[in-house]
């Protein structure tokens, strides 16, 4: 690919080798992103910015020209501030996503005593939100969005219902990796108020996250998606019952215990063919 044709693909996550290792997927991603590269794609990748990683080892700075937004969530305003570094295997820039109140703490979902965080559905708005916002203010229309994760599992709705008449996202192919369940709590009861307040989805799409549970962040952004990929061998079988392949809905097996990372870059080249070159 030439410059000019350069097609570009947004990696979003909450888990990214090395910043942040929940799963396998964690190193996949990070392996995916640097041959997406290789193979000559313009790559950006999206993570929050948690509380355990080192910002001096990880050499992140302040994005002075991209922060500055407030993000709504439920009933308060939270501003973001946006940091990068380099992915230290590539010369790859990976966005955190930061707010003081919601990821400072220096644990991930669960305090010291393996409690669940009682505002982790707040910081789950506040991260999908502030992805996409991001990319707005970035002005990069991505021509992949590989989601992974059940924190990220808005991430499709919202794109595809609230934000279904931004340009930047008009000729996205969304793909929406489901992960095993990675935890037994809930984001709360009033999960699906606070999607309703912080939003502008409508109550159909609201209802399928609203019990806040892994499995229906993970049906959430699944039924949202062009494309859904089981990306561990354990994923519940509700779920791979629930989300069937159709005319618009493509679903595949991506194992990234085997490093099957062509089976993605297959996946890509198929969404995207090179456009042929004019005489």
């Amino acid at each position: 690919m030439t410059p000019q044709q350069k097609k570009k693909i947004l990696y979003i996550s909450h888990e990214f080798n090395p910043y942040n290792i929940e799963t396998d997927m964690a190193e996949a991603l990070n392996e995916l992103a640097v041959l997406s590269n290789k193979e000559g794609y313009e790559v950006r990748c999206i993570m929050p910015r948690f509380g355990t990683i080192n910002e001096r080892r990880h050499k992140l700075h302040e994005v002075v020209r991209l922060s500055g937004i407030n993000i709504h969530v439920d009933k308060e305003d939270y501003p973001l501030i946006i940091k990068v570094a380099s992915l230290p295997n590539a010369r790859l820039q990976m966005y955190f996503m930061d707010n003081e109140d919601m990821f400072k703490r220096k644990q991930v979902f669960h305090d010291e005593e393996e409690n669940f965080f009682e505002d982790n559905a707040e910081r789950t708005i506040f991260f999908c939100k502030s992805a996409i916002e991001t990319v707005k203010k970035f002005g990069w229309p991505p021509d992949i969005i590989f989601i992974h994760g059940w924190m990220g599992g808005l991430i499709p709705a919202l794109i595809k219902h609230q934000f279904k008449n931004e340009p930047v996202f008009a000729e996205s192919t969304i793909i929406y990796s489901v992960s095993k369940e990675m935890t037994n709590e809930s984001l709360g009861e009033r999960f699906g108020e606070m999607l309703s307040n912080s939003t502008q989805l409508k109550s159909k799409v609201v209802s399928l996250f609203e019990k806040g549970g892994n499995h229906d962040m993970y049906l959430g952004g699944a039924k949202n998606s062009d494309v859904v990929c089981f990306s561990h061998p354990d994923v519940s079988a509700n779920l791979t019952k629930a989300v069937k392949p159709t005319k618009s809905k493509k679903v595949l097996k991506f194992n990234p215990e085997e490093e099957d990372l062509n089976t993605i870059i297959d996946l890509y080249a198929e969404i995207l063919p090179e456009e042929e070159e004019e005489d």
